[in-house]
C-alpha cells in the first residue's frame, strides 16, 4: 500500500457509485415529470451544482449531500422571490407529501431516502438566469450562470490528468470530517483558481492542494485543523523521503 493508493481507494469509497447515479437520475427524471405536469409557465427546468458537476460526495459520507434544481419561470421576473418559493413549496407538499419539505432560502427542500432535492426558483432574461438573492444582501435576485463553473471544471479536469474531480471530493471529504471549515463552493473555487506546478498523480495534487489552503478569516479553532492538516501532509513527504512509505500512508490515514 501506499499513500496514492489509500488516496485513489478513498475517492472511490466516497464518489456516488453507478447503481446510486441511476437511482438518483430516475428520481431527478421523476421530478422533472411532476413539475411539467404540475405548471403550465415553465420556462425550463434542469440540475446544476455539484451533482451535475460529479464532485457531490455520496450521502452516507456527506448527509447533507443534495442535488440543485432550478425551476425556471416564465413569468418569475414579475415577481418577488417569496411567491415563486410558495409556488415550489406547493408543488413540493401536493407531490410529495410523504417527504420532508421545508423553505430553505432561497430554495425548497425536499428530502427523500436516497437524496435531497434543493428546489431554486429562478427566470431568465437575456440569456442571463437570475435566482434569489442571499437574505443579507439588499436586493431580491441575482444573476448566475449555471452551467459556468461545469464548463470551467471539465476544462480544468481535463488538462490536469483527470484528477481534478477526484481532488475536490477528497478535499470536500476531509471538510466533512473536519465540520465543514470550508464551503463546498470555497473548495471547488480555491481548486479552480489554483495552478498545479509538475503534478501528475492523485498523490501530488492533494498535497499540492493542502500545502496552499489559506485560513484567512477562518477562526483559530478552525484554523488549527487546517494547520493540522498541513502538518500531516508534511510529516508523510518525510517518511517518503526517507523510503517509509508505509509510515506515509499511516500519517494520512489520521486525516483522510
Amino acid at each position: 500500500m501506499s499513500v496514492l493508493t489509500h488516496l485513489q481507494d478513498t475517492v472511490s469509497a466516497i464518489k456516488i457509485a453507478e447503481w446510486e447515479r441511476i437511482s438518483i437520475d430516475t428520481s431527478i427524471n421523476t421530478l422533472s415529470r411532476k413539475l411539467g405536469n404540475h405548471f403550465n409557465n415553465l420556462n425550463s427546468k434542469f440540475v446544476f451544482g455539484s451533482y451535475d458537476r460529479r464532485t457531490i460526495l455520496r450521502r452516507s459520507k456527506d448527509p447533507n449531500s443534495d442535488v440543485d434544481y432550478m425551476v425556471v419561470f416564465n413569468d418569475g421576473a414579475n415577481y418577488r422571490p417569496q411567491t415563486l418559493m410558495t409556488r415550489l413549496k406547493t408543488f413540493a407538499e401536493a407531490n410529495y407529501s410523504r417527504n420532508d419539505i421545508k423553505q430553505s432560502s432561497p430554495t425548497i427542500v425536499i428530502e427523500m431516502s436516497s437524496i435531497k432535492f434543493e428546489l431554486a426558483p429562478a427566470y431568465v432574461s437575456w440569456g442571463t438566469y437570475y435566482i434569489p438573492a442571499p437574505a443579507s444582501s439588499y436586493t431580491d435576485w441575482i444573476s448566475t450562470n449555471p452551467s459556468g463553473m461545469k464548463t470551467e471544471l471539465d476544462t480544468k479536469h481535463r488538462l490536469n490528468n483527470y484528477v481534478i474531480k477526484d481532488l475536490i471530493q477528497l478535499l470536500k471529504y476531509w471538510n466533512v470530517k473536519n465540520g465543514k471549515v470550508y464551503s463546498s463552493y470555497e473548495i471547488e473555487r480555491y481548486v479552480l483558481d489554483k495552478w498545479f506546478f509538475s503534478c501528475t498523480n492523485l498523490k501530488e495534487y492533494f498535497y499540492n492542494a493542502v500545502e496552499g489552503l489559506s485560513t484567512y478569516g477562518k477562526s483559530i479553532y478552525n484554523t488549527s485543523k487546517v494547520n493540522r492538516l498541513k502538518g500531516v501532509i508534511a510529516a508523510a513527504k518525510r517518511y517518503e523521503l526517507n523510503g517509509m512509505p508505509v509510515s506515509a500512508e499511516v500519517e494520512i490515514k489520521k486525516e483522510i
